[in-house]
């Protein structure tokens, strides 16, 4: 009975070890990662290390497809990430990816974004964004967008809510930016952005939700429709001043803290950066990680946001999920070391018992070769 009872913990044990070892790679990226949780940067590392681990192709394959869209500021991402991983490139594709920077950092195509991006107030890159942002700063941006959606509003048409609340809110942002002398510049090129990846469709679903109710909340609706009614893009500075007495600047926390980070990205690791964390990102809670990740990563974060999408800014596994690796391996510990218990407790209960029985074998061995010499005796 004592073999069988120590056979089953020596069994106990090994099956322990066993189950400890599958479970203890997941429970130790599982207890990694939920470390980083709170740290985006620390976080896409890991993500990124794992992408790369299975495919170190992915980069140059990448770079070749940037490269191939027109995407010079993509590419030259990924060749950043290339180096931050030592990861090495060949030496036709960088020179292709520089050929191609220096091509759209040329004046004829800056000169040509910033007027297209004053003009129509669509941005894709910086040169378009700067124009966007210079109409803004001029009021003509955020006046051309606040009368033409805002004469949709008044002839009861369809309209883009969420545009005119960030015209109406760029407007007063703006006499903010030339009070502080540009101290405010962020928070405008925020609320550019975000304006213009909106009218370009590219703004996450739960950004448009979240943003419309908040552009509603810091609109003065009935003086808005009063503004508009009576404003024009030809007058610009008289239709300012009316719209932006129909903003209210205590309701406007959260949409400000939204594009003060975007501009952070915006900042960080530039314009596009910006308008992929707009396009990923659910609600604001990921757009600050976004801007902390912008912060420490810099020409990085455009690759990063396209290999790892909205996983850059979140836990891709549920939190519970990694938790329960790291019971497993809690569990397997217990289980070896309850084993260990076991075999040891029977080891010695059986070591206890063989020296006894054999302590008895000598008394009785005494106690016959006593009587033996009584009996001769």
């Amino acid at each position: 009975m004592n073999g069988v009872r120590l056979s089953f913990a020596v069994a106990g044990l090994a099956m322990s070890a066993a189950i400890g070892a599958v479970i203890w790679p997941h429970a130790r990226d599982a207890g990694t990662i939920l470390a980083a949780r709170d740290d985006p940067a620390a976080l896409a590392d890991l993500r990124i290390n794992s992408v790369l681990r299975n495919n170190p192709a992915l980069i140059s394959d990448n770079i070749e497809a940037a490269l191939a869209a027109g995407d010079a500021d993509l590419a030259t991402s990924f060749v950043a990430l290339a180096a931050e991983q030592d990861i090495a490139l060949g030496d036709d594709l960088t020179r292709r990816v520089d050929d191609a920077r220096a091509e759209q950092s040329s004046t004829t195509h800056f000169a040509k974004g910033f007027a297209t991006g004053f003009v129509t107030g669509n941005a894709d890159d910086v040169a378009s964004l700067s124009g966007t942002v210079a109409g803004d700063l001029f009021v003509f941006g955020d006046v051309r967008d606040v009368v033409r959606e805002g004469k949709h509003l008044v002839m009861g048409e369809d309209t883009d809510q969420l545009v005119l609340g960030l015209a109406a809110a760029g407007l007063a942002v703006t006499a903010a930016t030339y009070v502080s002398v540009g101290g405010a510049g962020p928070l405008r090129a925020g609320l550019t952005l975000v304006k213009d990846t909106r009218k370009a469709g590219r703004l996450s679903e739960g950004l448009i939700e979240w943003a419309g109710r908040s552009t509603r909340e810091v609109v003065d609706q009935p003086a808005l429709r009063e503004a508009v009614a009576t404003g024009s893009v030809l007058r610009p500075a008289e239709t300012a001043t009316a719209i932006r007495a129909a903003f209210r600047a205590e309701k406007a926390g959260a949409l400000v803290r939204v594009a003060k980070d975007v501009g952070r990205v915006g900042e960080a690791a530039g314009i596009r950066a910006a308008r992929d964390t707009l396009k990923v990102a659910e609600n604001p809670q990921e757009i600050a990680r976004a801007a902390r990740l912008a912060e420490a990563k810099g020409g990085q974060t455009r690759a990063i946001l396209k290999l790892l999408g909205r996983g850059a800014l979140l836990l891709a596994v549920g939190t519970f999920n990694l938790t329960m690796w790291l019971f497993g391996a809690l569990l397997a510990l217990f289980g070896f070391l309850s084993s260990i218990k076991a075999i040891t407790e029977r080891a010695t209960a059986w070591w206890l018992r063989r020296g006894k029985a054999r302590r008895l074998r000598w008394q009785m061995c005494a106690q016959v070769a006593l009587a033996g010499s009584a009996a001769q005796g």
